[in-house]
């Protein structure tokens, strides 16, 4: 009898259990489908922030798409749209470079020619501002390690394909507003330089 009411008084045991936990279950799921009821507002209402957001970038998107100068050797085009002096003293110039090319273009001539530069493959690191009134010649920003400060053009870039780049410079003097950009084999593209906000 006792071997009866022990394992009678386990399957009630396990009953309880199997039922508090289906029930914690429903509960569970039922919990979660309100969560999800109310992050839906909530994750929609971002989505409508952008569109409000995107009114606002509308003003900005000319800015991004200025050209400030464009220089073009055989099938390879370069783009500068920006050229800001940060009040570090330093001067960032960006832009994009274009292959219209049949070939893989890799950038090979605008790695530089300088022993410490060599590491840089593929690169914008050989690029320089020339500041023509102070006849002065600025190179390319680098770490303690030889590497550049600007875009690296890993795999190269592809037929048809436009790649955006940046390249840091020390800042020439407050009194020079342009300088001459050079890079490898392009013909130098004179840039107006702008102040950081």
């Amino acid at each position: 009898m006792n071997l009866r009411h022990t394992m009678k008084g386990r399957r009630t045991v396990t009953a309880v259990a199997i039922a508090t936990g289906l029930l914690l279950t429903v509960a569970g799921c039922g919990g979660g489908g309100d969560d999800k009821a109310d992050d839906s507002p909530s994750s929609s209402a971002p989505a409508k922030n952008p569109d409000t957001t995107s009114g606002d970038d509308e003003p900005d998107a000319p800015t991004e798409n200025t050209v400030l100068a464009e220089s073009k050797d055989g099938d390879i085009g370069l783009t500068i749209t920006s050229a800001v002096r940060d009040s570090g003293g330093f001067v960032t110039v960006s832009g994009t470079v274009t292959n219209s090319g049949s070939r893989l273009w890799t950038a090979a001539d605008w790695r530089g020619d300088e022993n410490e530069l060599r590491g840089n493959a593929s690169s914008v690191a050989g690029a320089s501002l020339v500041d023509q009134n102070g006849k002065k010649k600025y190179l390319i920003l680098r770490d303690t390690e030889g590497r550049c400060l600007c875009t690296r053009f890993t795999g190269g870039v592809k037929t048809g394909e436009t790649v955006d780049w940046f390249a840091q410079f020390p800042a020439p003097p407050q009194d020079t507003t342009s300088v001459d950009f050079q890079v490898g084999s392009m013909p130098p593209a004179t840039i107006e330089l702008s102040e950081d906000e």
